[in-house]
């Protein structure tokens, strides 16, 4: 099973960037491939939300269980249904010298074992460019924020 990891620094604080990691209903206003985020039930630390994302043309769906570590700036999330035989991973963000590293881990399973060695390494540069164009529009959010606040 894949598992891509992609990190990106970014000029803000890490209270204003996991606000924005947070935020994932409003993910559609600012993330091209992120179609729908609706959020069916939240407890204090925990979501679960339904997602539609728009991959090359090819809508792909599922629910997730979200698990929100405030402490330590994490959140992790684990598919509970949907297209995909799994999708779990989390985002990790770290203070560092000028700014937030945040950190995207997605560990997935398409489900298909007879294509994997064949489709495998497609699905996981396109993982690997949507995980990367998330990471870069939280970035730009932040900072747009940051600019408007200045």
């Amino acid at each position: 099973m894949p598992c891509v990891e992609e990190s990106i620094i970014v000029n803000g604080s890490i209270e204003g960037a996991y606000k924005i990691a947070k935020d994932m209903e409003s993910y559609p206003k600012f993330m091209k491939n992120v179609v729908s985020v609706q959020v069916l039930e939240r407890n204090k630390n925990t979501t679960v939300s339904s997602w539609i994302t728009d991959i090359d043309g090819r809508k792909i769906c599922w629910k997730e269980r979200d698990y929100f570590n405030d402490d330590e700036y994490q959140i992790i999330y684990k598919q509970i249904s949907g297209d995909l035989k799994k999708f779990d991973g989390q985002w990790d963000l770290k203070e560092v010298n000028g700014g937030t590293k945040i950190t995207l881990v997605v560990d997935f399973d398409f489900g298909i074992p007879m294509l994997a060695p064949l489709l495998n390494p497609i699905l996981e540069k396109k993982v690997k460019k949507n995980s990367r164009n998330m990471l870069e529009a939280i970035k730009k959010q932040l900072e747009d924020e940051k600019l408007q606040c200045s």
